[in-house]
């Protein structure tokens, strides 16, 4: 099977590791399926779909029922590899995956991966759910895979509290008293929701002072974290901050954050402090 790399817009970028190759320096040929899977986790993520709790949402799940590879060169210790994959069949109740991985330009392998979407209980095959088939079709056609709503806290409120209890108090164990205040009610929010209507990451923005909001309780599902979402919700709350004419943003990012917001454009201001136990510190940005 010719591919290129024009045939996909989804890659998994990697590595091959000393412990996947053999005395000649080239990978196991078995390695090549967990690559191909490994890819396929990314693919879901891709789609910001956290896969357990989508499947039970979607009332089924996904069984392989056949897997190929077509060998046409190897990869070899230390190479930097491209594993591409996409959706290239949905049947009634089959998703077929074309997969290829690529050293720079060149096409090494091949695959092709085709699942069943099954009842979990029984493992009776079950029609493609038409959302997922939409979710699929859609990111194959260079859809966004979500979308972000403002609001306040009556429209986005249960959303925005289910993902903060879900990363604030249950993952990062901060109190309750601490995570909750009155300020929600009169913060502007932003929610990202998947195609499954899942909401998958948060934020908010309030008036610190004249010309200068600020930025807080920003949080993105855990099984979705790198990926586009943290920066959708902050260019949602920044483009907010615009149109109501504020100057400067604030916000105090935790230690493990100041990276993403960096990137950003956000500059470091004063010296680390703890906030509810963790490391912060103060970034800032002129808009």
């Amino acid at each position: 099977m010719s591919l290129t790399r024009s045939d996909f817009r989804f890659f998994h970028r990697m590595r091959v590791r000393w412990a996947e190759v053999d005395m000649q320096k080239i990978v196991f040929n078995a390695h090549y399926l967990m690559y191909f899977d490994t890819a396929i986790s990314d693919y879901w993520r891709a789609l910001a779909l956290p896969y357990q709790e989508s499947m039970e949402q979607l009332d089924g799940d996904l069984y392989v029922v056949k897997a190929t590879v077509e060998f046409l060169a190897s990869a070899r210790m230390d190479d930097q590899i491209e594993v591409a994959m996409k959706c290239s069949r949905i049947g009634t109740s089959s998703l077929t995956f074309t997969g290829a991985i690529f050293r720079g330009e060149e096409h090494l392998i091949s695959g092709e991966l085709i699942y069943v979407f099954a009842d979990p209980a029984t493992q009776k095959s079950r029609p493609v759910p038409p959302l997922l088939r939409e979710t699929l079709n859609g990111f194959e056609a260079g859809e966004p895979s979500t979308h972000v709503r403002v609001g306040p806290w009556s429209e986005l409120g249960p959303d925005a509290q289910r993902l903060r209890t879900a990363v604030f108090v249950e993952e990062q164990r901060i109190p309750k008293e601490l995570e909750w205040d009155e300020a929600d009610q009169h913060a502007l929010h932003a929610v990202a929701y998947n195609r499954l209507g899942r909401p998958v990451a948060t934020g908010r923005l309030l008036p610190h002072e004249p010309g200068v909001a600020r930025i807080g309780r920003m949080a993105v599902e855990r099984s979705l974290r790198g990926t586009r979402l943290g920066r959708d919700v902050l260019h949602a709350l920044m483009g907010a901050a615009r149109e109501r004419g504020d100057n400067q943003l604030m916000l105090h990012a935790q230690q493990s954050a100041k990276p993403f917001y960096a990137r950003m454009g956000y500059t470091p201001r004063g010296e680390a402090f703890e906030e509810a136990g963790i490391p912060h510190q103060e970034m800032v940005i002129r808009l």
